[in-house]
């Protein structure tokens, strides 16, 4: 998604503990986790400017994780059917150096149609959704899957609210487009 952006950019992986804290809630850790990615990253690179972000799925006012596997996934997209999933994606841009911080929380509100069992495992097999929140990847097959998606930032589904990051990144310095 950064390629969008004419910048040079470098991707790090960070250790970070992904693990809600004891009645943490969805906005709360998603926005935890987003600058703690970037504060990793950062104590390694005080000068470049870093983004960290996070995604999580919302529903029913808890905090629904990545499957991780086929049977967990399809039970997630079955307590979906013809409901609604908020995702939230948060990032934080970090530089160490100059002391620079500007985070966002962008909420994506997915309305599933009804889904029988045939259409979710046709689902799961193509996408193979395992590794995210929520069983959904938007960026592939998932948008069959719903009626209406709403968001002020139509990116934000796919883990990065590039609206708000460019909003970012010109507070920081950068030129955009």
């Amino acid at each position: 998604m950064l390629e969008r952006f004419p910048l040079a950019f470098a991707i790090r992986a960070p250790e970070t503990d992904e693990t809600a804290l004891p009645g943490e809630l969805p906005s709360a850790l998603v926005r935890r986790l987003a600058l703690a990615k970037a504060r990793a990253v950062s104590a390694t690179n005080p000068g470049a400017v870093i983004i960290g972000s996070d995604q999580v799925a919302e529903y029913q006012d808890r905090i629904v994780g990545k499957p991780g596997s086929l049977e967990k996934a399809a039970e997630q997209l079955a307590s979906f059917s013809g409901k609604t999933v908020n995702f939230l994606s948060a990032f934080a841009l970090v530089c160490e150096q100059s002391g620079f911080l500007f985070q966002r929380t962008v909420l994506t509100e997915v309305v599933f149609r009804q889904l029988d069992e045939e259409e979710i495992q046709r689902y799961l097999a193509l996408d193979k959704p395992f590794d995210c929140a929520g069983s959904f990847r938007s960026e592939a097959n998932g948008p069959a899957l719903l009626t209406r998606m709403s968001s002020p930032d139509p990116t934000a589904i796919m883990g990065l609210p590039m609206i708000e990051l460019a909003q970012g990144l010109r507070m920081a310095g950068y030129v955009l487009p």
